[in-house]
């Protein structure tokens, strides 16, 4: 079972995260599914009638704005780094938080490295899935890499110069 950091702790994994090739009928009424945009395109009602969790991943190419306005209908919103270098989900994170108000779990899947964690916070992250080669243990650690911040962002809304 994969662990992965979730608001500051290492938990273990409970949501199934589907692929884009996933058949809709391989899905069951009750375990908790994050499901590709794609997939929740097409067969939205019949997920959301579900008894089980509904949540949706976006890949980099994809936008915030085609969930934006049902986005808090999800309990789980997912953004897929491709490749570490790929940093297009930050804008989106920060969409969904600051445009569109979404209070569920915002998680990063994907090429997610240690480096990326704390930045990936404060664009409103609180739920990581790190590369399976990655220890969360070590990375929890990279949350707390620095203790002041200069800039506004979604976790500071205001810059240091107004917090004094």
């Amino acid at each position: 079972m994969q662990r992965i950091i979730k608001n500051n702790e290492i938990v273990d994994e409970t949501w199934h995260l589907l692929p884009k090739d996933f058949s809709i009928d391989e899905v069951t009424n009750c375990d908790d599914y994050i499901v590709p945009l794609q997939l929740w395109r097409e067969h939205g009602h019949m997920l959301m009638a579900r008894d089980g969790g509904l949540g949706v991943w976006l890949d980099a190419d994809e936008e915030a704005e085609e969930i934006g306005e049902v986005a808090n209908q999800f309990q789980v919103i997912a953004l897929n780094f491709p490749a570490f270098t790929d940093g297009r989900n930050y804008s989106n994170a920060r969409l969904l938080r600051d445009r569109y108000k979404f209070t569920g779990e915002l998680r990063a899947i994907g090429d997610v490295l240690r480096d990326q964690l704390f930045y990936m916070k404060r664009c409103g992250f609180d739920a990581f899935a790190l590369r399976a080669d990655k220890d969360p243990v070590e990375a929890l650690q990279s949350l707390q890499d620095f203790s002041v911040t200069y800039q506004a962002a979604t976790d500071e809304p205001q810059p240091l110069f107004r917090r004094r």
